[in-house]
């Protein structure tokens, strides 16, 4: 944990150390939470409250830049544990969160129950009294602090950032793409875009990443993964891939071996940047840390080609 501005990194546990991240912020000797990874991770933020010297009842909010799970799956559980908590999220993702069927069968689809159930665990509702929806503007108020809630799709639709007017700092989610510490070099942090399925948007993505960039923040905190600085330059890197991953996947489009293609043609891209950026471990130990994200990004392509009309093959 960091607490620079009252800005604890709290570590999820999720997939691996340093991959998932939720963040808490200080004021006053109150609380708000800044994603929550899955249920596996309630203890990890009530572990946070102690170290930060705060119980759970200092807590006043649990914000959520979005509600894919590993963001949100253990908001349920942790607003429960929180007994003056109001939980902050995107319109378009408020009734996910007090009925969460939805998200648990799309997922379930994919991946199987018993996954779901060791992965995530059963995603547990928050009651309906207890939900604030933060449409574009919202102010939060933490003890007079203002988090300011941000309308960020181009990941997904009910994607919201929060920008801390105190430490002049953005909370990101995935709307900023991913920088493992992993990738950090003597240039500095490693970042790309995410797609995931299902609601890519190339154009809303850029839009996005130059809204937060036009704040001019002195740091980005990423839940992929922690605080990064030098948005303007690293905005520039998630602009270029954006348009280089748009291009590959036009190209791959019409293919029987699409997906594989996709998948080798964004390995290639991600291995070239990285050795330019004076990375060295090579293009096997990057795929390796970059499967999960390689494979998502590819079936988001997939997903926005499917639905999007374009040329074939170029």
């Amino acid at each position: 944990m960091n607490a620079a501005h009252g800005i604890h990194t709290i570590d999820t546990g999720f997939v691996r150390p340093r991959f998932d991240a939720a963040y808490l912020i200080v004021e006053n000797g109150r609380g708000a939470f800044v994603d929550c990874g899955t249920n596996h991770a309630v203890p990890h933020m009530l572990a946070a409250l102690d170290l930060a010297g705060l119980a759970p009842a200092d807590v006043d909010w649990l914000i959520l830049t979005h509600v894919h799970l590993d963001h949100a799956g253990g908001a349920g559980e942790l607003v429960a544990r929180l007994p003056n908590a109001k939980l902050v999220v995107h319109p378009r993702g408020a009734r996910h969160m007090v009925d969460p069927s939805q998200l648990w069968a799309g997922a379930s689809a994919v991946y199987g129950e018993s996954v779901m159930e060791s992965t995530y665990g059963r995603l547990r509702p928050v009651p309906a009294g207890r939900v604030v929806e933060a449409p574009d503007g919202r102010v939060v108020d933490l003890a007079g602090r203002a988090l300011h809630c941000l309308d960020t799709p181009g990941h997904a639709k009910h994607h919201l950032a929060v920008h801390d007017a105190r430490s002049n700092a953005c909370f990101t989610g995935d709307v900023f793409g991913l920088s493992y510490r992993d990738f950090d070099t003597a240039n500095g942090p490693f970042i790309l875009p995410t797609t995931s399925p299902v609601q890519f948007d190339p154009e809303a993505l850029h839009a996005s990443i130059r809204r937060l960039v036009a704040l001019e923040p002195a740091a980005l905190y990423l839940t992929h993964y922690g605080r990064v600085e030098n948005a303007a330059k690293l905005a520039d890197d998630l602009h270029a891939q954006i348009d280089a991953m748009v291009t590959l996947a036009r190209a791959a489009d019409g293919r029987a071996d699409r997906h594989a293609v996709l998948r080798e043609s964004l390995t290639d891209l991600y291995a070239g940047r990285a050795a330019a950026h004076g990375w060295t471990q090579g293009r096997a130990a990057l795929q390796a840390l970059l499967e999960t994200d390689i494979e998502l990004n590819a079936q988001g392509l997939e997903v926005w080609l499917d639905r999007t009309p374009h040329p074939r093959g170029g």
